[in-house]
């Protein structure tokens, strides 16, 4: 499972016009499940994303969580992190999980992130988006579970 994080002072996530998402401040994550990813993954993911500490303190020093600062995520289900373009100049997405066990990991992320206590806004699975930010910072982390997890050795 990969993501890309950024801390945000503001993001929201749009389809076909509609408002879905919207969070102040806090984390966007841009979430990409990898083929073979498990419930081991999202658990990672989850723990790691809610202690994930690059909110600055009274120092200025990266020492908070998006908990510690009261903030929101928005998570946005993005298979395109996954895409390989080593060879030629359109990527692959071979390493992608199926569509229908992608969702249910994207899901289980959001959901054990409400379950520890912090709001989540959510795009669309599988849904083209417009996803705006305020890159605070700007701050971006990438996480990789497999690197963290031994997971796919």
């Amino acid at each position: 499972m990969l993501a890309v994080v950024q801390r945000a002072a503001e993001a929201s996530v749009t389809v076909h016009g509609e408002l879905v998402g919207s969070i102040g401040r806090g984390l966007v994550v841009l979430l990409g499940v990898a083929r073979g990813d498990s419930q081991r993954d999202a658990e990672w993911m989850s723990r790691k994303l809610a202690a994930l500490r690059i909110f600055g303190d009274a120092d200025g020093r990266m020492n908070l969580s998006v908990r510690d600062v009261a903030g929101g995520v928005l998570v946005i289900s993005q298979f395109t992190l996954l895409g390989d373009a080593s060879k030629g100049n359109r990527p692959g997405f071979a390493n992608a999980e199926d569509p229908t066990l992608a969702r249910g990991l994207y899901e289980t992320v959001c959901g054990l992130l409400e379950a520890s206590g912090l709001p989540v806004a959510r795009g669309r699975f599988g849904e083209s988006m417009l996803v705006t930010l305020v890159n605070e910072g700007p701050v971006t982390i990438l996480l990789d579970s497999h690197t963290a997890t031994g997971a796919h050795e």
